[in-house]
């Protein structure tokens, strides 16, 4: 099991890309959102084919921008069998897919919707209005034989981490978004993530690294070249 990132920026942090990565799981690739920089990022790099499972946080436009046009990139340039799209509840699989209708027509065509708990080794804890009111949000782990957790968009750390806690212990590396600004609500400021920072591996990602105060002992995923795809 392994990780790469295709991004490391926030919504508006247009030189480090949307945040979005590719997780080698077992033998599947599951690509982690899929905002607007994703599917040309994809197209340049070369990894566009291996994409097979698509798994997203949350629709918003950096997190899901351009899953239209790489949907239309299998069908139409790869022509391949249609990619699936892993959804955590008939509510989040009724909103991608009325997402997707709007520039598709018939997203069926295109992509498979498959229950994420048909896979083995995911799960997704429930997060929603700890990003924005009212919107649904999920963090993700994957269990192999270490643990990779995936915040997604979340203001508040605490259910996450209270979920981990619960858990029976197992190396765990979480990549985690984080804000420096202690006035977004809408993500986690790093001050937060402090008294977590015992017994995890933990990466900072979704800001702008030039911004990261001198006494952040987080690291960010942007500058560990082994993390970036």
């Amino acid at each position: 099991m392994q990780i790469k990132f295709l991004g490391t920026g926030g919504a508006f942090d247009v030189d480090y890309l949307n945040s979005a990565a590719l997780v080698e799981f077992r033998d599947k690739t599951i690509l982690l959102d899929c905002g607007y920089t994703v599917y040309p990022t994809l197209v340049k790099k070369n990894l566009i084919n291996k994409v097979n499972y698509i798994l997203l946080t949350h629709l918003h436009n950096d997190h899901c921008g351009s899953l239209a046009s790489l949907l239309l990139h299998k069908s139409i340039i790869e022509k391949t069998e249609r990619p699936i799209i892993l959804y955590t509840s008939e509510q989040f699989r009724m909103q991608i897919y009325d997402f997707l209708e709007i520039q598709l027509k018939d997203p069926g065509k295109y992509a498979e919707f498959v229950p994420m708990e048909q896979i083995e080794g995911i799960r997704c804890v429930d997060t929603i209005n700890q990003h924005a009111e009212n919107f649904q949000t999920y963090a993700y782990i994957f269990e192999d034989d270490y643990r990779i957790v995936y915040s997604g968009d979340l203001g508040k750390p605490e259910s996450l981490f209270e979920k981990l806690e619960k858990m029976p212990h197992m190396p765990t590396c979480i990549f985690h978004d984080i804000t420096f600004d202690a006035e977004n609500t809408g993500h986690t400021y790093y001050k937060k993530l402090l008294p977590y920072l015992n017994g995890y591996d933990m990466f900072g990602y979704h800001c702008d690294p030039t911004k990261s105060p001198s006494d952040c002992p987080i690291r960010l995923v942007f500058y560990q070249k082994e993390l970036m795809a």
